[in-house]
């Protein structure tokens, strides 16, 4: 039993969750999200929230996709009302970031700069040497993330590179003198 799954999840006011056609949409004030639903969970929208259930004669996919799809629906809802931000820092002599129209332009090293275009929904400010990403999005803000860390991970040396703030970054000791 799906401990997740079992939580209603509360709609504030504000927000306005339907379930037409095995589609789940939420609208809010940051914007608005659908996402498909398998027929193996049902969902039942009333005055205190959403509720998701296995199917009846449930397998073992309904089982899985019970908790999943109530996590998402939950990242749904808290995305359409207060959105989610990822922190990137940059770190090296020489490294920078800046805005470019719609576009993140990295200078990390190498002998071109980087451009990294933002995907829809998705915003991003620039302040020293820290990236914020933010949009109602939960997936896409990460994935958009991960793309500008990856474009230079920091390495364990120096821990020069692109990383989340609050990474441990581990790092191995240089050569030794004999």
């Amino acid at each position: 039993m799906s401990r997740l799954g079992k939580q209603t999840i509360a709609i504030p006011s504000g927000v306005e969750a339907t379930f037409t056609d095995g589609v789940l949409t939420v609208k809010g004030p940051k914007g608005s999200l659908t996402r498909t639903i398998k027929n193996d969970v049902t969902v039942s929208i009333d005055e205190n929230g959403i509720k998701f259930d296995p199917a009846t004669g449930a397998s073992k996919l309904a089982a899985a996709l019970w908790g999943t799809y109530a996590s998402h629906a939950r990242n749904m809802v808290e995305g359409v009302t207060e959105g989610f931000t990822k922190i990137l820092e940059l770190e090296g002599v020489g490294y920078r970031a800046e805005l470019k129209g719609n576009s993140i332009v990295l200078s990390v090293g190498f002998s071109h700069t980087v451009e990294m275009p933002m995907p829809e929904g998705v915003a991003a400010t620039i302040e020293k040497n820290v990236i914020t990403i933010t949009g109602h999005d939960k997936e896409v803000v990460g994935q958009y993330a991960a793309n500008v860390r990856k474009v230079k991970e920091p390495e364990p040396y120096k821990g020069k590179g692109i990383h989340y703030r609050g990474e441990y970054i581990i790092r191995k000791q240089g050569k030794k003198a004999v």
